[in-house]
């Protein structure tokens, strides 16, 4: 089993997160999945919406897309992210 490159759980702890993760059911396993990719996505908007407080929301959500997809494939999913300066 592979040891955690933090450094900042102990061996014990990790192997029991380790043997958690192997009991878990494929939908719990998404479940955990979607809520971290939500989460994830939650704190980039709000990154977004501090550093872009007078933007309008298709603006702020341009440029979570940037952020998320890169910009070359956010332009081709968002046509009007190519006048997105920067994210």
């Amino acid at each position: 089993m592979p040891t955690s490159s933090i450094g900042d759980t102990s061996p014990e702890i990790e192997r029991r997160q380790v043997e958690s993760w192997r009991r878990m059911t494929p939908a719990q396993k998404a479940a955990l999945i979607s809520g971290l990719t939500g989460a994830a996505f939650a704190m980039t908007a709000a990154g977004v919406r501090q550093r872009h407080p007078d933007a309008s929301p298709r603006e702020q959500f341009l440029r979570v897309a940037i952020i998320a997809l890169g910009r070359d494939l956010a332009i081709l999913a968002y046509p009007d992210a190519a006048g997105v300066t920067h994210a």
